[in-house]
């Protein structure tokens, strides 16, 4: 009576892990296929007639775009950090007067849609005189992920044990040096889920990149995929081949952080 529900389940599941990842087979599909075998009227479910000129021309032209796009998400990822660890870590620890209302405005500011904000960002760069620059987009790509960290260093910074921290006070270390040498070392799954969320966040913006650095110098993989879009014309094999490659850095990170953003993320969730 029990097998048959597992396998149910099982099915069940198969078939919606299947319909999720349909896009991204398809995507890889397209990637290898011809041109002229896209216009057919019943598309090649596999490439028959594999090419690889798809990925010759992100060889050719997404450099510059690669790059811009890992630079902007390893600078989100070191500004983020810098701000949200000693945040979290007060919250949690020092715990000063407000920061009840402090984490409820966190809260807010997650539900703020991005493309209000890009407005508001135009307008600040552009008054900075920092519009069209990667410092910009950075700082601007970090105030998603600023927020998040910050939640999660403070629920995963109230679980360290306060034992550990007075030891340290004990043996002559003010907060700062508690912060660095006791509380940062042990936070390390925190420290890998907020740098994790910062950098996808950062490697697929759209909005902010859009609206912020359209016309500049410095414009991201998700930009740099417009150059295979006219108005008459798409290069749809050019244009996979680039979303297959913006989609690796992604997928290795995802794969090497998943035990520690597991931890980072449940932490605090249970109480003693």
């Amino acid at each position: 009576m029990t097998s048959r529900p597992r396998w149910t389940s099982i099915g069940l599941g198969l078939f919606f892990t299947a319909a999720m990842l349909f896009p991204v087979y398809w995507m890889i599909n397209v990637s290898f296929t011809r041109t002229q075998d896209m216009r057919r009227t019943s598309p090649y479910w596999f490439p028959v007639h594999g090419t690889l000129d798809g990925y010759r021309a992100v060889i050719h032209d997404q450099g510059p775009y690669i790059t811009t796009s890992l630079v902007v998400g390893i600078g989100t990822v070191v500004l983020t950090w810098v701000l949200a660890a000693p945040a979290g870590y007060s919250l949690a620890k020092l715990r000063p007067r407000g920061g009840g209302v402090l984490m409820l405005l966190l809260l807010i500011a997650q539900m703020i849609p991005g493309i209000i904000m890009a407005m508001g960002f135009y307008a600040i760069l552009l008054n900075l005189k920092v519009l069209n620059t990667l410092p910009g987009l950075i700082a601007a790509d970090s105030t998603l992920a600023v927020p998040f960290g910050v939640l999660i260093y403070a629920a995963f910074m109230s679980g360290i044990p306060e034992e550990l921290m007075q030891a340290a006070r004990i043996d002559g270390a003010n907060s700062w040096r508690v912060f660095r040498s006791v509380v940062l070392p042990v936070s390390r799954n925190a420290s890998v889920t907020v740098g994790l969320f910062a950098f996808l966040w950062a490697w697929s913006d759209f909005i902010f990149a859009n609206t912020l650095d359209a016309s500049g110098k410095h414009m991201p993989i998700t930009l740099g995929i417009y150059r295979y879009i006219g108005n008459n014309d798409q290069q749809w094999g050019a244009i996979m081949a680039t979303a297959v490659v913006a989609s690796i850095p992604a997928t290795i990170l995802l794969i090497v952080a998943q035990r520690f953003v597991a931890a980072g993320v449940t932490a605090g969730a249970v109480k003693d």
